[in-house]
């Protein structure tokens, strides 16, 4: 193999394989990324045999060949080399070796050989759809940070994305939680996406699918079989497994009969919160909300180091109320509303409540309260 390439077109894709590539590997072929050059193009392909990304960028192609090489170091070498420069990569097949030659650098790498680097195989898929990037990207972001951490409910740790009629129009629904919030997304279903299985995509998935999807002109290709999904986004592929196992009926957590309406200001509340929340300790991160006739009052108290207040005007013509929330959980949640208001649906002091966009319907949460 000898292909010659622009430093910043192989930086680039380098840049969205190499991440998928764990630091730490038993396996020594996982750590390395397969390097495939025929035609005009130089392929690149890296997994952890949960997650595989391909890439094809355009290169000079002088002899066609593939061999796999360290990921990581590829990268950072790749990544100091100067800016504008041109990138030789040729291997030396007396020694199972590749030379990667910019200007006056010359790096020489252990090859492993191709032939032992794993293959995702997809199999067939059953629903293919396509949909603008920027309707992909709002779907992870409003609910992303809702996924839960916790090894132990695997089936919690992705995002669960399927099909539903709402209001007679059928909606691709994106929803995560983590037992104590909720975040649902909606836009309408592609032509295409009809009668797909309920599937959970995991954490690490979601989070490489989120760095892909930043250019807003793209249109994003998903294939979708009950095992695996496949993200086709301009000149790179991402096929995942899906996460075995059944997300509970997020329905029943939604409460209906939430009837005091509470509408702050997003940005007011938010920075309130986030300043007396300095005061609270790491572990017990509760904030509490006494809501009366036009007013909120937020309080923190933390016995080790004091406590803080602050008042807020806010709209609020119902009953007197006090509740507690964990005040990291409402920053997450301000931080994805688009409208200038935030309306929280409040019941009870242990009810769940409801956190709706002014800016529009498509998203939803639900927030579980603490006892302060």
């Amino acid at each position: 193999m000898r292909v010659t390439l622009e430093r910043s077109n192989l930086l680039k894709s380098l840049n969205h394989v190499h991440r998928v590539v764990e630091r730490r590997n038993t396996i020594p072929i996982l750590s390395n990324v397969l390097l495939k050059a025929e035609g005009a193009t130089l392929d690149m392909k890296a997994t952890d045999l949960d997650l595989e990304i391909t890439e094809a960028t355009s290169a000079m192609v002088e002899q066609a060949g593939s061999t796999t090489v360290p990921a990581h170091l590829l990268y950072d070498i790749v990544r100091k080399l100067s800016d504008g420069s041109e990138v030789l990569l040729a291997t030396n097949p007396d020694d199972a070796s590749m030379t990667v030659a910019s200007g006056r650098s010359k790096f020489s790498l252990q090859c492993l050989p191709e032939s032992d680097f794993p293959d995702l195989t997809a199999g067939a898929f059953s629903h293919t759809f396509r949909l603008p990037a920027t309707q992909l990207k709002m779907l992870i972001d409003r609910t992303q940070f809702a996924i839960s951490t916790e090894e132990t409910r695997y089936y919690l740790n992705g995002i669960y994305i399927h099909t539903i009629e709402n209001d007679g129009a059928l909606k691709l629904r994106t929803v995560a939680t983590d037992g104590h919030r909720l975040a649902r997304a909606d836009v309408d279903a592609p032509a295409g996406s009809e009668g797909m299985p309920g599937i959970i995509i995991p954490r690490k998935t979601v989070g490489e699918l989120q760095k892909l999807v930043d250019n807003p002109d793209l249109t994003v290709t998903v294939e979708v079989s009950d095992a695996k999904i496949r993200f086709t986004i301009g000149s790179v592929v991402l096929t995942s497994k899906l996460i075995d196992g059944t997300f509970p009926d997020y329905q029943r957590v939604i409460p209906t009969g939430n009837d005091k309406e509470l509408t702050v200001d997003c940005q007011s509340f938010a920075q309130a919160v986030d300043r007396v929340s300095t005061i609270s300790s790491e572990r017990g991160r509760a904030v509490k909300l006494a809501i009366a006739d036009g007013q909120l009052t937020l309080t923190v108290n933390n016995p080790d180091s004091g406590s803080a207040t602050e008042e807020l005007a806010v709209g609020y013509d119902r009953d007197p109320l006090e509740i507690g929330f964990n005040a990291k959980y409402l920053l997450d949640i301000t931080n994805q509303l688009s409208g200038t208001d935030a309306v929280f649906m409040l019941a009870d002091p242990g009810s769940p409540t409801l956190v709706r966009d002014t800016a529009g319907d498509d998203a939803l949460y639900v927030l579980m309260p603490m006892r302060v």
